[in-house]
């Protein structure tokens, strides 16, 4: 379910203290039927173990993947520690953990920062630098809910344009598809964490 922006600027996230530069494009927010204020590290294992992006999505990425080589959008020179700085630069001790600056399974992320109620990954081309922010927070009906939030620094007039076109693959596409696999992938955690399923 879409959410306004505020639903995550108004949250007390360290994201905040390390990507102030970074305009919130969408929040979202995913079911987690049952779940606890202890159980976002339950639902981060249950989300990598799927493999991350569902298959519409892929084929999605897979086509931007083609573009980007045929442009020469994604060369390392264009990426983190090349065209720009990657976030994990900015951490304050206390948030630099082992899985900074480490792949994000099943995703074309890097991961910056993980605590026990939200997360930061990033990824950054010669279109934007992106964050994906994932946290957790009480849902209205007394459970926990997943909520991702994406900010982005398009890179220039050309990276806002990429932006307003991609939108409506966001929109109709990508998230609608992600909330049908994230929200099962929680239904299906006790299997995902045995590795039964993917």
């Amino acid at each position: 379910m879409r959410l306004p922006k505020a639903a995550h600027t108004d949250r007390p996230w360290r994201i905040h203290e390390i990507a102030p530069d970074f305009p919130v494009a969408d929040v979202w927010a995913f079911r987690a039927p049952g779940a606890g204020p202890d159980d976002f590290p339950a639902m981060l294992t249950a989300l990598w173990a799927t493999g991350g992006q569902p298959p519409l999505v892929r084929l999605l990425f897979a086509a931007r993947w083609k573009l980007g080589a045929l442009f020469g959008w994604d060369k390392p020179e264009t990426g983190l520690d090349g065209r720009i700085r990657s976030l994990c630069d900015r951490l304050p001790d206390d948030l630099r953990g082992p899985l900074a600056a480490t792949a994000v399974p099943g995703t074309p992320f890097t991961a910056v920062y993980e605590l026990l109620d939200e997360c930061a990954n990033e990824l950054a081309n010669k279109t934007v630098h992106t964050v994906m922010h994932l946290g957790w927070v009480p849902a209205d009906n007394g459970d926990h809910e997943l909520r991702m939030a994406v900010l982005v620094k398009p890179n220039g007039l050309f990276g806002r344009l990429y932006m307003a076109a991609i939108a409506p693959f966001r929109h109709l596409v990508v998230y609608p598809a992600l909330t049908r696999k994230w929200e099962r992938a929680w239904r299906d955690r006790a299997r995902l964490g045995n590795g039964e399923i993917g």
